[in-house]
């Protein structure tokens, strides 16, 4: 009797840095027992060999940026059983959605010589933006024990276990001191969890690298830096760094502007 086939991945990348693509690599011994459990078909950071689709899983990295990965990401979506988004550029448009409050073309016409040659889009959006999605795993990069719980996850048939909470439960799960306590402005309260709180346990507040969580109260934090003194040009830069074009650190930031 034949042996089944195995289930066939892919990786692809948009606009991006190739973070969360390491992040696959930085499995390591975990990636071996992936690789003899799926057919890693297309998955251009690892190999150079190329097959083609259909694929049972598909993992995209990066945000669209350009007219031609719009059109790439219906191909991609056409050819995926189903379609997982990682990462801060894929789930929320990137560090690169800054470009969305600002004007594209007086950018072009500073940085490049002949700005006509460039073809790109006004704005930096996330895959879900364009195409239906089946899940979307968080920050930048991502955490690489969830990832091999999603993929885990898809290749048995069963929907992705992670954790929707903020980074304070994982502050209080490490026994930090909260701190905001001692002055601190941390998005720890609005951020989706996955870093196990790296930057609160080193002092520093949360930057928000994982994204806005599942119904965070962002007027209610704001309140709470506003009383620690933070300057309002200061609360739209905090909602604008890896995850600017999420929709609620988006719209804190603007009604913050105005």
């Amino acid at each position: 009797m034949a042996r089944p086939a195995k289930p066939k991945l892919a990786v692809w990348k948009f606009a991006s840095c190739d973070g969360c693509q390491l992040s696959v690599l930085d499995l390591e011994d975990e990636l071996l027992s992936i690789a003899a459990a799926i057919d890693i078909a297309y998955f251009k950071e690892a190999t150079s060999l190329e097959r083609a689709g259909p694929f049972d899983l598909s993992l995209v990295e990066g945000s669209i940026t350009t007219p031609a990965d719009a059109e790439r990401i219906r191909e991609v979506r056409r050819l995926s059983k189903a379609l997982v988004t990682i990462g801060a550029c894929a789930t929320a448009g990137g560090i690169q959605a800054l470009r969305n409050f600002a004007n594209i073309k007086e950018f072009m016409s500073v940085v490049y010589a002949s700005p006509a040659y460039i073809e790109t889009l006004a704005t930096s959006t996330a895959i879900a933006d364009h195409v239906p999605v089946d899940f979307e795993l968080r920050g930048c990069p991502v955490n690489k024990r969830q990832l091999l719980e999603v993929i885990s996850a898809f290749v048995h048939g069963r929907r992705p276990n992670v954790a929707s909470h903020s980074v304070c439960v994982e502050c209080k799960m490490r026994g930090n001191v909260c701190v905001m306590v001692t002055g601190t402005p941390c998005l720890g309260p609005v951020t989706h969890a996955g870093c196990g709180a790296l930057c609160p346990t080193y002092q520093r507040g949360c930057y928000g690298c994982f994204g806005p969580m599942e119904a965070p109260n962002m007027e209610s934090l704001s309140r709470a830096f506003r009383a620690a003194g933070v300057p309002e040009r200061d609360l739209v830069r905090l909602h604008r760094t890896f995850n600017a074009n999420a929709p609620a650190f988006r719209a804190e930031s603007e009604r913050h502007e105005r």
